[in-house]
């Protein structure tokens, strides 16, 4: 019998970097889950893995339940997606379930059909949470995550179809890596009206439907002085003064906890400190980076003050997508943009938007120098080209590092 399959798209551009990361779990009796913000592309994954089954087996049965869909309202509760499931079950069947935050009561659903051994399921969510409290404790160890973020810089030649350019560079900075992109011009007036609707989308899906949030100026206010701030190191008590300074009344818990709304959105990342000498991470203050750039100067603007806060934001980025854990390093008195783990090592690393100044030159390279081990370090700058390593560290142009995955 040959699937119905009319709902993947037939322009599909595979972003290699997560279905490498997916494939060897197809058909394990694991549950993957790819979580993001949304639109970053976690629907078009889940299309281009059909792909990949449908091409080692065309006979291959999918169940697709996508919750954005009117046709899948009637699955509201865990006990409906159980039922309409069993129901589309023809052998070995492998199963999408899209947005599956929305369904109440998903998670005992999911531990149910895990035990089917005919059942391969895959499902998305646009939520954080979802695994920290939602999965996590009902299907622990019997999932994986696999978080997907906005298009890396080389995912966005190519979708774009542009040369490694300084240009390209600009373009990444200003517009972001949402994939939709890609079908519209990429000039303010479009690019940015998009970009602020998903954005209001996210907002009014994920964080005031979800959580019931009835103070919405406070929440608009505190994105607009995180997009304002980014890069920042802030403390829950601090953002609080600065809003009481602006007539908006807030208690720092109260902050803290529409911080988290924001994170478990993947509209902003919370990034702590860690202190290199003592080898911990500080308990206050914390430094914001949004996970979309394109949204963030969307709802602020694209400023030229503001392109030192948005290489930073960039760099943190293409350290997430590479898989490293990022802290901000404190060195005694002095301050390391990023400490990077993955794997057991370390890299430390320091953003400037150039050190053709003197002064900057001897900050950056500097603080690097006083950490006392054999990681690499490195400076990453727009400087066009890169000067030569300084008592062994390196300066690298940002176009080279972001067109690496390290």
């Amino acid at each position: 019998m040959k699937p119905n399959i009319d709902y993947i798209p037939t322009d599909l551009q595979h972003r290699s970097h997560y279905l490498d990361k997916a494939k060897p779990f197809i058909g394990k009796g694991l549950i993957k889950v790819f979580t993001g913000q949304r639109r970053v592309g976690k629907s078009y994954l889940m299309f281009q893995l059909m792909t990949v089954i449908l091409k080692e087996n065309k006979t291959s049965h999918i169940c697709y339940i996508n919750k954005e869909d009117l046709a899948f309202d009637f699955i509201k509760t865990g006990k409906d997606l159980n039922d309409y499931v069993l129901s589309q079950k023809k052998g070995k069947t492998y199963v999408f379930i899209d947005e599956i935050q929305d369904i109440d009561g998903f998670e005992s659903a999911l531990r149910s059909l895990l035990l089917d051994k005919d059942l391969d399921i895959y499902c998305t969510g646009s939520n954080a949470n979802l695994l920290s409290s939602d999965i996590a404790g009902h299907l622990s160890g019997r999932y994986i995550e696999i978080v997907v973020y906005s298009l890396s810089y080389l995912e966005f030649l190519q979708f774009h179809a542009l040369d490694n350019t300084t240009e390209s560079i600009e373009k990444y900075m200003k517009y972001g890596g949402l994939p939709y992109l890609k079908h519209l011009p990429l000039n303010d007036d479009v690019a940015f009206e998009y970009l602020k609707n998903i954005y209001n989308t996210i907002v009014y899906k994920d964080i005031i439907n979800r959580y019931e949030v009835r103070n919405v100026r406070f929440l608009e206010q505190l994105v607009l002085f995180l997009a304002n701030n980014t890069g920042s190191l802030f403390s829950g008590k601090k953002i609080s003064d600065y809003l009481k300074s602006q007539k908006i009344n807030i208690g720092t818990n109260q902050v803290l906890t529409y911080i988290d709304y924001l994170v478990n959105a993947f509209i902003i990342h919370k990034v702590s400190r860690y202190d290199i000498i003592g080898k911990r991470l500080f308990e206050t203050g914390e430094k914001y980076y949004f996970e979309n750039l394109g949204i963030r100067n969307g709802i602020w603007g694209f400023r030229l003050e503001d392109r030192g806060k948005i290489l930073e934001n960039m760099v943190y980025n293409h350290l997430l997508f590479c898989g490293y854990k990022v802290s901000i390093g404190s060195l005694s008195k002095e301050e390391i943009d990023f400490v990077c783990e993955k794997n057991g090592e370390m890299l430390y690393i320091q953003v400037a938007l150039t050190i053709q100044n003197e002064n900057t030159l001897e900050r950056e390279f500097g603080n690097l120098t006083k950490i006392n081990d054999n990681y690499p370090k490195w400076v990453i700058t727009m400087d066009e080209s890169n000067t030569s390593s300084y008592k062994g560290i390196i300066h690298k142009n940002v176009k080279n590092f972001l067109s690496e995955i390290i």
